[in-house]
């Protein structure tokens, strides 16, 4: 046991946190797709100090910067946490990657900058469960407030809030086919899956800016207001735990560079670490399952069962086609004009490696019966293991299409738990995703409309052999094993910190960890349910509205137009 875990700890804790200058009004902890927002909203009051602390280094890097180089910097570890599950249980003993951002701007920063909000239901839904303030009307105002929407100002969406968001750039990338292909097929088109009808199939958008850059939180909110004398940001410097007197979280404890520093927060702490890091850093604090942080050596504070429970993912099941012509985007993949496109990006932020590949965003129901969507298939004319290519050396790869079909209202919950009392131990991840029998028969049912999809004129021109699952798989036993062999999921953690109106829950809806004090939780782990789609647009409209919260101010709720079930 060291000093630190003692009462005489505990008092010189208390005496550092009154005599240091270190103190601070708000200490946010990850500077992350919320973090960030926070640092920008909270600041602007001159009269208020406020503290960003990052476990990484900095966003400035050409791969973060350009939308085409997100795969290869999502996977690189000077970048990302390199998280991987546990042998998931419903998938054969299969452990799944899920790195999380590692550096200013967290996940926003190495994310697919896939621009969605959900479905109004979804955050209908959230009022349904206790989440007052938190349904459609509510939040519409938070999500216009973000925006600088390539649509301009109207009834859902800003034009002069921080985040840009931006069409993909379809050329190159057979948008057209799909499109058509849509209404011989029975399927609705929309403009806008964000306006009066919230399904169909519509051109895909993205947080990228004016200039071709990704639009991260990083460079959105933070970098604007770096030069505030009252914000102060901290990176390399990890949040080993909340400090917490008499039920009072009154600091934090940190290592930055082999060295441990403690800084006070006068009015609140407030995590941001994500959906896998704030319930870690709660636990770590001695806030959680009282039995199982005995198990692993920490003194509970506060018993609170739900930490880290209620974990929900977007699971994704791969359907891939081989291509009838050769025109998938493994074309513009040649080594001369990735060099040029490079070029063409870097000088004028233009050209296809200033977008994404991304054919169409479908947004589904797999039964007519169903009140909202329940899948998204993502649409891309490449494959997903494409690579750089020289004419003549080397084995030519194929061109492929994918097609893959996402879960968007799972019914399976996973978990969060501490493998140790080392703050370096990264955390013991189960998504426990497919435990849950509807799970396999939504997939199997999205599968089948995929099909239905690509044997369709037009699209049906460009489609050959169906490679994965592969046509000669029907019946339900084989879909099922083929999806516990394959299955993946979408980097969209949600629910592990989640806010309530019981006294069960992590979070009330003003977000505040239900008994303890002045801590304050502002990520995606506040949402009860996962939201139906990209989950980096709802978690920035959290943390908007968080900062009201936090301000003691909101906007008024907006009226909504009367919602279409189909175009008309």
């Amino acid at each position: 046991m060291t000093d630190l875990d003692t009462a005489a700890g505990a008092a010189k804790r208390a005496e550092a946190l009154i005599s240091d200058p270190a103190i601070y009004d708000y200490i946010i902890v990850g500077a992350g797709s919320a973090g960030c927002v926070l640092a920008n909203r909270l600041s602007a009051d001159p009269d208020k100090r406020v503290l960003l602390l990052e476990a990484g280094g900095s966003d400035k890097h050409w791969l973060v910067s350009m939308p085409l180089g997100f795969m290869r910097a999502f996977m690189n570890p000077d970048f990302t946490w390199p998280m991987m599950t546990e042998p998931e249980p419903h998938l054969g003993g299969l452990r799944l990657s899920v790195p999380r951002g590692r550096m200013l701007g967290g996940s926003s920063s190495v994310n697919g900058m896939f621009f969605m909000r959900g479905h109004s239901l979804d955050f209908d839904t959230w009022r349904q469960m206790g989440c007052e303030g938190w349904s459609y009307s509510d939040v519409l105002p938070y999500f216009k407030k973000m925006e600088r929407s390539w649509r301009g100002a109207g009834p859902y969406h800003g034009d002069s809030g921080p985040l840009a968001v931006q069409p993909i750039q379809t050329d190159h990338l057979l948008h057209e086919p799909l499109m058509r292909t849509a209404k011989a097929a029975g399927f609705d088109t929309t403009e806008d899956l964000h306006a009066e009808v919230e399904e169909g199939f519509a051109r895909g958008e993205l947080t990228i800016d004016e200039k071709g850059r990704r639009a991260s939180t990083a460079r959105a909110y933070l970098a604007p207001v770096l030069s505030r004398p009252n914000l102060t940001v901290i990176t390399r410097a990890m949040t080993r735990r909340v400090l917490i007197e008499n039920r009072q979280a009154v600091g934090v404890e940190v290592e930055r560079e082999g060295e441990v520093r403690y800084f006070g927060a006068r009015r609140e702490v407030i995590l941001s670490g994500g959906s896998y890091n704030s319930p870690q850093l709660l636990m770590l604090s001695g806030i959680g399952p009282a039995e199982h942080l005995r198990d692993v050596g920490i003194d509970p504070v506060l018993d609170a069962p739900m930490v880290g429970r209620n974990l929900q993912e977007h699971p994704r099941v791969p359907v891939h086609f081989a291509m009838a012509k050769p025109e998938s985007f493994l074309n513009q993949l040649r080594f001369d004009k990735v060099a040029l496109s490079v070029l063409r990006w870097a000088l004028t932020g233009k050209g296809v490696f200033a977008t994404q590949v991304n054919s169409c965003n479908p947004i589904l129901k797999t039964r007519p019966d169903l009140a909202q969507p329940d899948i998204q298939v993502w649409s891309n004319p490449v494959r997903m293991d494409a690579k750089i290519w020289v004419p003549g050396v080397g084995e030519r790869q194929e061109h492929r299409m994918t097609a893959d079909v996402i879960l968007l209202h799972p019914r399976s919950h996973g978990w969060v738990k501490l493998k140790s009392a080392d703050p370096k131990d990264l955390p013991s991840i189960t998504l426990n995703i497919f435990s849950d029998a509807a799970d396999f028969e939504t997939a199997r049912r999205g599968i089948e409309i995929v099909r239905k999809i690509y044997s369709t004129p037009p699209q049906a021109d460009l489609t050959g052999r169906e490679i994965l699952p592969g046509a000669d798989l029907t019946e339900a036993d084989e879909l099922d094993e083929f999806i516990r062999a394959n299955a993946g999921v979408t980097q969209h953690p949600v629910g592990t910190c989640a806010m309530g109106g019981n006294p069960d829950s992590v979070c009330d809806p003003q977000l505040r960890v239900r008994g303890i004090e002045g801590l304050r939780v502002v990520d995606a782990s506040v949402m009860p349910t996962v939201p139906g789609g990209n989950t980096n647009g709802p978690t920035i409209m959290v943390a908007e509205r968080a900062a009201d919260l936090i301000l003691g101010r909101s906007l008024p709720p907006e009226e909504i137009p009367v919602r279409k079930d189909r175009a008309a």
